[in-house]
């Protein structure tokens, strides 16, 4: 048996040859897979079709909406979620409050030394373990949360205004089954 290497060659002159081989009692036995048909075009994806996308867009459009509504009290939407959180829980430590709102402890911990700074939250060392940080939300905190809190409101209402209410409930029940399949992600570093 002779064998023989098929290289993927357009030229119309090699069926030919392997016929003649064939036809002197040759048997040819290929050493590659057959050539396959030309792939298909690929299909169009518009964007507006991809949930990435999608989910993209909406943020940017709702951190717009936030900052537009929010500036004057110089929150940025982290910052107001952390506010949330600690107003909720009335205590968390660092690492708490970074799984809470999904992000790593190093973005999220930046975040309260900015509010920290700025007198809205205080942080002190944990009394069962010296290397956790207890935050807290101050007076000055509580009382800029209150005020900034219609205006936040304001900005969800407005990034789902095109939607009924029935719409709003059944987008936030979609997006919240999304992430829950996904909570395994949580806190990990973007690729850029």
């Amino acid at each position: 048996m002779l064998r023989i290497g098929i290289l993927h060659v357009a030229c119309q002159g090699w069926k030919d040859y392997l016929s003649v081989m064939m036809d002197e009692g040759l048997d040819v036995v290929s050493t590659q897979a057959p050539l396959a048909e030309a792939p298909a075009a690929p299909q169009l994806w518009p964007l507006s079709e991809r949930p990435g996308f999608l989910a993209r867009r909406m943020h940017q459009i709702h951190v717009s909406l936030f900052s537009e509504r929010c500036a004057a009290f110089g929150v940025t939407p982290l910052q107001y979620s952390l506010l949330s959180l600690l107003r909720d829980l009335r205590e968390a430590d660092q690492t708490t409050l970074a799984n809470a709102v999904a992000l790593d402890r190093t973005t999220t911990t930046g975040a309260l030394k900015r509010l920290a700074a700025r007198g809205l939250v205080s942080r002190s060392t944990s009394p069962t373990d010296r290397r956790a940080q207890i935050c807290r939300l101050t007076d000055e905190g509580e009382a800029l949360h209150g005020a900034m809190e219609p205006a936040a409101r304001a900005a969800h209402a407005l990034t789902v205004a095109g939607l009924t209410p029935a719409e709003r409930e059944r987008l936030t029940e979609l997006l919240g089954r999304v992430i829950a399949g996904h909570d395994h992600r949580r806190g990990q570093a973007e690729i850029a």
